[in-house]
């Protein structure tokens, strides 16, 4: 059977000069071939559709009357057609075999096409210098990154030009509104401009949701952000992710970009957060902001100013320190040094941290708790009051916090064993001697113990981490008399 690429092959090379049956070889056809295929249409063209079919129809007698009417139901295009395959083959036992499937997904697809309901078509849109930039958070835990050895999840918050599509990313813990904000003024300030609209979703950081009619508008705070940069919000629709596409797609090149470099690199371990974040920015600048270069410099006239000064992209609670020596910030507890108790003090919730503050000076800095985890016990902040109410460690409502690492877990246990009902007595005396020396010093101790099954107490351990200081003899040198120097000096010429 003649092909069309053989017609055009022959007939270019009777076009530059060949002989008839040079180009027939040259084709891949006989002269005789080759003579009737020198003008005219290629063979594609000279087929005429079939009309008929060439076996019998597996779904006659049940195709209008039991398909056709519920696909004409299904508007949203929702059912498939292994579903109408499966209802069938329940409903007409050993009538259908399953290599049929195929058949009905093709006659599916294409009553669709003639008889269907109309399907969202989306409309390609025209970035304009200047005008947009879009931001949203994406889940790059698949990625596999780890820091020290231990998962690390995390989010990227990426912001995009739609112009020009210059991106900054940064690391998130959560879609916080302190994550937001510090993204949003990390992108414009490492800009160095602004634009006039910012295009996101529907973010609970951002928006709230408006009881009476279900919608949902800006959050004062984060409408306060804008105002500041002159930002207008622009907004998709609840559940229309495409209609941020700039920023959905910004997400698949980036980690696609990362994953590569991962790859290259030959491990995802990093050292600290940091130094993982920097090369994320370093992949950024290379593979996306390098490319963008040349839009960027033809939007740049376009793009506003900045403000002075960037706004706090921290969340501020003033707390009254309660008996139990906590706080309460963004409805998570966090103990605090008990020297603060009935203290008001001042909280401030960045997006991985919390500062604590008293008349201005931060007194302590704590993780941002994350996920479930609803409050933080430092048992350095009361060591000294447990030491002195023993007691009261058993049933303390935080108690499990007040184990610094498996190993003092594993010390109290054994501890139950060898002291009975005097355990509590010895582990929080192990506390606080942690507290006052060094944790470090007396964990490496007790893993020892229990590694060489000893039995062990506060006053073993404490000798063992802080041993005595021998006492030094004290000598005491006479003072010497100088009038006798002086005298020799004088009678120094005399026999």
């Amino acid at each position: 059977m003649v092909t069309d690429a053989q017609v055009r092959r022959l007939r270019e090379k009777r076009m530059d000069g060949n002989t008839l049956g040079a180009a027939a070889a040259a084709a891949g056809m006989s002269e005789r071939t080759a003579r009737r295929w020198q003008e005219g249409p290629v063979p594609s063209a000279t087929k005429t559709a079939r009309t008929w079919r060439t076996r019998e129809d597996p779904f006659e007698g049940v195709w209008a009357t039991e398909v056709v009417p519920r696909l004409a139901t299904d508007t949203a295009r929702r059912l498939q057609a292994l579903t109408l395959f499966d209802w069938l083959s329940d409903r007409y036992p050993g009538r259908f075999q399953p290599g049929q499937v195929r058949t009905l997904q093709r006659r599916v697809r294409d009553w669709r096409a003639h008889h269907g309901s109309d399907v969202e078509a989306y409309f390609e849109q025209t970035a304009v210098p200047g005008r947009e930039g879009a931001l949203d958070f994406t889940d790059a835990s698949g990625l596999g990154v780890t820091i020290q050895g231990e998962v690390f999840p995390h989010l990227l918050f990426e912001w995009v030009l739609s112009f020009s599509g210059w991106t900054y990313v940064a690391l998130a813990a959560s879609e916080t509104f302190e994550a937001l904000v510090a993204g949003l003024q990390g992108a414009v300030w490492a800009l160095g401009a602004v634009p006039a609209v910012i295009r996101h979703d529907n973010l609970s950081a951002a928006t709230h949701e408006l009881k009476r009619s279900g919608g949902r508008q800006l959050t004062e705070r984060f409408r306060g952000v804008l105002d500041h940069y002159g930002l207008r919000s622009s907004r998709i629709s609840p559940g229309e992710a495409h209609e941020n596409g700039v920023a959905e797609q910004a997400h698949f090149r980036t980690k696609t970009a990362v994953e590569q470099a991962l790859l290259l690199r030959g491990h995802g371990d990093f050292v600290d957060e940091a130094t993982y974040e920097a090369f994320v920015r370093e992949v950024i600048e290379r593979k996306r902001n390098g490319p963008a270069a040349r839009r960027l410099a033809d939007e740049r006239p376009h793009l506003r100013p900045l403000p002075p000064a960037p706004v706090p992209n921290y969340t501020t609670f003033t707390c009254v320190v309660r008996r139990s020596s906590t706080i309460r910030v963004g409805k998570r507890t966090y103990s605090v040094p008990s020297r603060l108790l009935g203290h008001t003090v001042e909280a401030r919730q960045h997006p991985t941290t919390v500062e604590v503050l008293y008349r201005g000076h931060v007194i302590e800095t704590m993780p941002r708790l994350r996920g479930d985890v609803d409050h933080r016990i430092d048992y350095r902040h009361i060591i000294g009051s447990l030491v002195r109410k023993p007691g009261a460690f058993a049933r303390y409502r935080y108690r499990e916090e007040l184990f610094p690492s498996l190993t003092f877990r594993q010390a109290y246990d054994a501890l139950c064993v060898t002291h009975g009902e005097r355990a509590d007595v010895e582990y929080v005396r192990l506390l606080h001697l942690a507290a006052t020396t060094s944790e470090g010093q007396v964990d490496a101790t007790l893993m020892r113990l229990l590694r060489d099954a000893q039995p062990f107490d506060y006053a073993g351990v404490q000798a063992l981490v802080t041993p005595t200081t021998p006492s030094l003899p004290v000598i005491h040198v006479p003072q010497p008399d100088l009038a006798q120097y002086d005298a020799l000096l004088l009678g120094g010429g005399r026999c």
